[in-house]
């Protein structure tokens, strides 16, 4: 058994590369900065996702509870999706001591860009998947294309916190408030 001496490599490099980047102090070749971990672009994507499926989903049930068409109905899941999205942010920031005036001003920072993007991809491909639209609730095709939207969604927007994370914005606009 060969013991290796961990006194001949360069201590920074070894944590850098333990931390999943190799160039901490460099950008990588996705743009995106030392501080900001996959681990810590999950977290805030999950987050995101928790509120904009919530908020989603309690709307398309109000607008099909009401009978009300596609278009009315979806600008009411997205804005609920918007509205719980905030506002788990907000409650969070406000636990951690914060004005409302000011969590309201973070949390519109560190949510906006994730939720719209989730929002973006979650509604095309729903609108995008012959049948969903016209499908009621009971239905299994409206829920396999809303489910597999906020999935595909999930897997996009990971990566675009990561960037804005990394960058100091997004969620790292809340971790600074923790």
């Amino acid at each position: 058994m060969k013991v290796m001496d961990h006194t001949a490599h360069d201590s920074s490099h070894d944590h850098a590369l333990h931390e999943g980047n190799a160039h901490a102090d460099h950008p990588t070749h996705h743009g995106a900065h030392a501080g900001a971990s996959w681990g810590t672009a999950v977290k805030a994507t999950l987050h995101c996702l928790t509120g904009c499926a919530i908020g989603e989903i309690l709307g398309m049930v109000i607008g099909t509870a009401l009978l009300w068409g596609n278009v009315p109905t979806m600008v009411l899941a997205i804005a609920l999706a918007f509205l719980f999205g905030y506002s788990f942010t907000l409650f969070a920031v406000i636990r951690a001591g914060l004005d409302l005036k000011s969590a309201i001003k973070v949390a519109l920072a560190a949510d906006t860009v994730s939720i719209a993007v989730m929002e973006l991809v979650d509604n095309a491909i729903v609108a995008l998947t012959p049948g969903a639209l016209d499908a009621h609730l009971s239905d299994g095709l409206f829920w396999s294309a809303l489910l597999g939207g906020f999935a595909v969604a999930f897997l996009i927007t990971t990566p675009v916190n990561k960037w804005m994370i990394g960058r100091g914005k997004g969620h790292a606009v809340v971790h600074a408030h923790h």
